[in-house]
């Protein structure tokens, strides 16, 4: 089976290649996928709500392939594949973010951000708000109309090959349901890892939210920015460098990784890392100072 560019065989053939590919587009680092996963994962701070943001988003994800899979079988793709489109979907997946960071900390609450005037638009918060179930689910679907390799094979080779439009659909969600189960799992591993700190439960809850507050709205301000220029400077945001891999996501390097590197481990990684830090520091300072 050929997942490099694979091409029509049968129903049952295409059914699985396109899930195949969707566990490789869930393992690799997809600007679409691993950022928000995180992001939504870690601020639940728990194995079972890291498990359903994975999930809730993953879901969302497997309606919006199914979708575009069935208007690609229509012959429809050209409403949602220009190339304008692709950063139209970076800028409004930035902003959801950064909308769903801002959210944690407050409405007017930039975390970190001092910017004059700004925190007076809203009261200030002792504590960060919980994410709210259905957010991830908005990313989800939201993000999924991004363009990749992967996409383009759904859209331009598996669903039109489907035998009518009843079956049109089925590549798209086959697609998404083999990134649902890698999703998932990572979402339930972000979640363990965020709880697995040995610290009081409230420090872990203070520490997750902070790590996804920095994550999604510093994360969606560079989405934003990639959106703008992909726009405005569609050449600059492909450029890309070739590797000898021939795995989609990982045969060239470019700004969507940097996406990933800079969102999952310069921001959400170091932040969490970094708050864990200061909180064992707080703590060691109020022991000695009450001895």
């Amino acid at each position: 089976m050929n997942l490099w560019d694979p091409g029509h065989v049968s129903l049952s053939v295409d059914l699985l290649t396109a899930f195949l590919l969707g566990l490789v587009h869930g393992i690799t680092p997809d600007e679409h996928t691993w950022p928000i996963t995180f992001s939504y994962a870690v601020g639940g701070y728990s194995t079972r709500r890291g498990l359903r943001a994975g999930l809730s988003f993953s879901a969302a994800f497997t309606a919006q392939q199914a979708l575009a899979s069935e208007l690609a079988h229509l012959g429809l793709t050209h409403w949602f594949t220009f190339p304008a489109f692709d950063g139209v979907v970076y800028a409004v997946v930035g902003i959801v973010m950064a909308a769903a960071g801002i959210y944690i900390t407050g409405w007017g609450r930039l975390p970190h951000l001092h910017v004059p005037g700004l925190d007076r638009l809203s009261p200030r918060r002792e504590q960060p708000r919980e994410l709210q179930p259905w957010m991830p689910a908005v990313h989800g679907f939201i993000a999924g109309w991004g363009l990749d390799a992967f996409s383009a094979i759904i859209y331009t080779t598996l669903a039109p090959a489907m035998p009518s439009a009843a079956t049109g659909w089925l590549p798209g969600l086959f697609f998404g349901l083999g990134t649902l189960i890698v999703q998932a799992a990572a979402g339930a591993a972000f979640g363990l890892w965020a709880a697995r700190r040995g610290l009081p439960a409230e420090a872990i809850r203070a520490i997750s939210l902070t790590t996804a507050a920095r994550t999604l709205t510093w994360g969606g301000v560079a989405f934003f920015l990639f959106g703008i220029i992909a726009l405005i400077f569609p050449k600059v945001a492909d450029v890309g460098v070739a590797t000898p891999l021939r795995v989609h996501n990982l045969d060239s390097l470019g700004l969507p990784f940097l996406l990933v590197v800079l969102t999952v481990m310069g921001i959400g990684v170091t932040s969490f890392v970094s708050a864990t830090q200061a909180w064992r520091r707080r703590a060691v300072a109020t022991a000695n100072g009450s001895a």
